[in-house]
């Protein structure tokens, strides 16, 4: 499937192709829900990162998350938050780990993306106080990272793009 997407104020736009665009996974995490969670949560997609094309890359910022280190220290995660630089709007994430993926976080989408048949709520250590779980039967709970991937959870339910 492809998907189409852009910042707030249209200065970014972009496509890129998933084969796995179900938007089930809600992270709770400080990081996500300190820069773009407006429910408390995020939630990020899989795509295939050589099919990503941009236009308006000059308005792009990117954030390196700072992660807890050993005494108290923080180092700066190798994963890249890519946001607009005019208006905030958190666009995607990319981890030299897994060059070939990309993960563009849902809000960014402008097509309409299917509706998952459950979700799965990860990071449930972190989430803050005010959050409301809106958890529903067959939904997972994860105190931290989930069991399964996110092409393992559409492979399971046999979901994906045609």
């Amino acid at each position: 499937m492809q998907l189409t997407g852009s910042c707030h104020c249209g200065a970014v736009r972009f496509t890129v192709d998933s084969v796995n665009p179900y938007p089930y996974q809600r992270c709770y995490c400080s990081i996500c829900r300190k820069t773009q969670g407006g429910g408390g949560y995020a939630v990020n997609l899989s795509a295939d990162a050589k099919s990503m094309k941009v236009s308006g890359a000059d308005q792009i910022t990117v954030y390196h998350a700072l992660l807890p280190g050993a005494g108290g220290s923080r180092h700066a995660s190798t994963a890249e938050r890519h946001f607009c630089r005019r208006c905030g709007s958190a666009l995607w994430l990319f981890s030299p780990e897994w060059p070939e993926l990309i993960h563009p976080f849902a809000s960014a989408i402008d097509s309409n993306l299917p509706v998952p048949p459950e979700h799965t709520h990860l990071f449930l250590d972190s989430k803050a106080s005010w959050v409301e779980l809106e958890a529903k039967p067959g939904d997972k709970m994860f105190a931290s990272y989930p069991e399964e991937s996110i092409a393992e959870w559409h492979e399971r339910l046999s979901l994906g793009a045609d």
